[in-house]
């Protein structure tokens, strides 16, 4: 009986405790939050420059942290400094690596097409180059291409992916434009015929328009200032006049669209680990694009990073930062 009389008296403090600690945080938690403003998204880049030379240019990266590498690929028309604020959630987990694709930001502008094709033989010499050895990749836009690409050629190579706003299936490859989403139809539609070229040479049109409007918040003008020091004047603007052209639509162009239907098989069959983080509403890649995949492919998590359109970075770097941090901790930390 005294047994039970103690239990009792034991639970019904511990009862009373809980409601306690309960009612304080209650109470506490405005006054918190008042001291816990929202995270900063910081203009600067956090790091130096480095240059490799690849082909025969000159390839601009940023890279801190020890490990194995974490590389981060950009599409269009951003840079390395897209990754600025996500990448120091990583140097905790391994040599974070970040990369201007050959043309964009600080890397070389050669005398070439700027086709896909050109893209992944630099970003294969640059992996080379800097001999880099069992990938984590993270990737966005024209950069997931590059990183599926590569990982479905040279699977031994790397350990995982985390991917979001990406040229994923069931969008991509798109059987036509009246395929797509409407206003993502109409904008390829538009951005592959002579009004988009005279748009993006002339007008510099998708840093100036669709790079602000795809960003919920407003970029600075610092921030501006450094995502258009790469494009100054018409000649500079063939990269980002071409990678439009090259999404593979109605099985054009031919080479991307085949690149794209490999790897696609490939990340329904595939164990990698791999994450998806997604925004709302999105842009390739909205909530429902998100259960789609998650339904199909074998070893894939979903992060749901909060309000965002397509460079997600610029809205939610610290939910990206820690997803992903999270995430690779759990699968890669020894």
């Amino acid at each position: 009986m005294n047994k039970m009389y103690n239990a009792f008296k034991f639970n019904r403090s511990l009862r009373w405790s809980i409601l306690a600690i309960f009612l304080v945080v209650l109470i506490a938690a405005p006054v918190l939050a008042n001291k816990l403003p929202p995270p900063e998204i910081s203009a600067e880049m956090p790091y130096p420059s480095k240059y490799v030379t690849v082909l025969g240019s000159r390839m601009h990266y940023v890279e801190a942290g020890r490990g194995d590498p974490i590389v981060f690929l950009h599409g269009q028309p951003t840079s390395s400094y897209l990754w600025r604020n996500i990448m120091p959630y990583l140097e905790a987990h391994g040599r974070v690596i970040a990369p201007d694709n050959i043309g964009f930001g600080k890397s070389d502008k050669p005398d070439l097409d700027y086709t896909y094709a050109d893209h992944m033989r630099y970003i294969d010499g640059f992996i080379d180059a800097l001999n880099l050895k069992n990938i984590t990749f993270v990737i966005h836009d024209w950069g997931s291409a590059l990183g599926f690409d590569y990982a479905e050629r040279n699977p031994c190579n790397v350990k995982g992916i985390a991917f979001m706003e990406s040229i994923v299936p069931p969008v991509f490859p798109a059987a036509s434009y009246d395929a797509m989403a409407p206003q993502l139809g109409d904008f390829f539609r538009t951005m592959r015929s002579q009004k988009g070229a005279d748009m993006m040479i002339k007008e510099n049109y998708f840093v100036e328009g669709v790079l602000p409007s795809f960003i919920n918040r407003d970029l600075t003008a610092t921030e501006m200032a450094v995502y258009r020091a790469p494009f100054p004047d018409e000649a500079s603007r063939k990269p980002i006049w071409m990678w439009p052209n090259q999404v593979p639509i109605g099985g054009e162009p031919a080479h991307t669209t085949q690149v794209v239907n490999r790897y696609n098989k490939w990340l329904m069959a595939t164990e990698m680990p791999m994450v998806l983080l997604y925004a709302s509403p999105g842009a390739l890649n909205p909530p429902q694009v998100a259960q789609w995949l998650a339904e199909r492919m074998k070893n894939l998590e979903t992060i749901f990073i909060g309000q965002g359109i397509h460079y997600i970075q610029e809205d939610q770097p610290e939910a990206i930062g820690r997803g992903i941090a999270d995430w690779h901790r759990r699968h890669f930390t020894r």
